[in-house]
């Protein structure tokens, strides 16, 4: 139902639908919840007397503490077009920079750290300031550049794993570097091995594996480079069991930072969308972490879970179909159900066409996630969407 209500009478959790009165000619950018006291002082201060709002989608708030959560819940970790920005500098500039150490690394010349020290740590940044800031990176993906792109998200999910078990931001600074550098000795596999299509033969796989033992050389001639940074990126391949690479080191060996290097390294190489093959979804690839953790004991199954909570069903930047036919991206977490989170559709899948982006909040909508896809399903570009998002805004 429909009802106006004064502005000493709005509540954060109310959806507006309108301005009603006003002393100014201001129009709703578009309906949404109100999500913080301060959306109600700033329609105050801009002279609204009145709004119309939908009572059927409010969301409930019974107490102070629930007003907290609801607050949280609706604003903590929007994904906004300034952070979509934000995200799409640092891909851009975190390319370049990878492509530099490649280049480096393949002529033979020491890698330059500082640009590597400013580009993560704008990322860690990021990151602990709002965990989900970055998250759309990871789905910025090009089929032909997976090995610049790869470091660059296991970097991304290394940090939001960091913050999530509260690791101290010099510690995930370390880390996210290690995870940044850890492929770079892959620049000495020839091209036919690294870009294979099919199985790998035992004397192709073995000089595969040799890529850990060259990502540590360099590393280890690289001024500047701390020992847990080395560490992340040389022991990438290792496994709890000891029957890892390049230097077969058992649980005891592996600190909680490389385990969850490890982790993150699978996970992205798993989901990742390559030339020759289209990556899992999220949720197979969880389970095989999970087999992973269990039964070939290569991977830390505490840590393993705790990833999962970190990255969740649908994170933020994350695309999604709707049952409606329509395709959004998620603006942000629903903390009291992470199955309802909050998106943005900018997509008919019928007209097979971009339409007016609307903000759509799942867990008081008719709408509903039928499956999480990739921008490559539709024939999609990442960057097209985000584009098209920050222009919509």
């Amino acid at each position: 139902m429909i009802i106006e209500k004064k502005l000493s009478e709005l509540i954060v959790g109310y959806y507006i639908v309108e301005i009603k009165k006003q002393s100014r000619k201001l129009k709703l950018a578009s309906p949404s919840h109100i999500k913080s006291i301060g959306v109600i002082n700033n329609l105050r201060n801009k002279g609204v007397e009145s709004v119309l709002i939908d009572d059927e989608k409010t969301l409930v708030v019974e107490s102070e503490a629930t007003q907290e959560i609801v607050e949280e819940h609706l604003s903590s970790n929007e994904l906004t077009p300034e952070k979509l920005q934000i995200a799409k500098q640092i891909f851009t500039e975190s390319k370049a920079i990878q492509h530099k150490v490649f280049s480096d690394a393949k002529d033979g010349c020491d890698l330059e750290l500082e640009p590597i020290l400013e580009v993560t740590n704008k990322s860690v940044d990021a990151i602990f300031d709002n965990p989900d800031s970055l998250a759309c990176i990871v789905n910025i993906r090009h089929k032909d550049e997976y090995l610049l792109e790869h470091s660059i998200s296991v970097s991304i999910y290394l940090s939001i794993f960091a913050s999530y078990l509260n690791i101290d931001k010099v510690t995930a600074h370390e880390m996210s570097i290690g995870a940044f550098l850890h492929d770079v000795g892959k620049i000495m596999v020839p091209d036919n091995i690294l870009n294979k299509p099919g199985k790998l033969t035992d004397a192709e796989f073995y000089i595969m594996k040799t890529h850990a033992n060259h990502s540590a050389d360099i590393l280890n001639r690289t001024p500047g480079i701390s020992k847990l940074s080395y560490e992340v990126a040389a022991f990438h391949h290792e496994k709890l069991d000891g029957t890892g690479y390049p230097f077969q080191l058992k649980a005891d060996k592996l600190s909680k930072y490389c385990r969850m290097m490890n982790i993150c390294d699978i996970f992205d190489a798993l989901t990742a969308n390559r030339c020759y093959k289209e990556g899992f979804s999220r949720f197979k690839a969880f389970t095989i972490l999970r087999n992973l953790a269990k039964g070939d004991c290569h991977l830390d199954s505490e840590l393993v879970e705790h990833f999962i909570q970190a990255i969740g069903a649908y994170p933020v930047g994350s695309l999604v179909q709707l049952n409606s036919n329509k395709i959004a991206i998620v603006e942000r977490r629903n903390k009291l159900d992470s199955l309802q989170p909050g998106v943005r559709s900018f997509f008919n899948c019928e007209k097979k066409e971009y339409q007016d982006s609307e903000e759509i909040d799942l867990s008081v909508n008719e709408d509903f996630i039928v499956k999480g896809i990739k921008a490559s399903d539709l024939n999609l570009d990442m960057e097209e969407i985000i584009e098209f998002l920050i222009m919509q805004a």
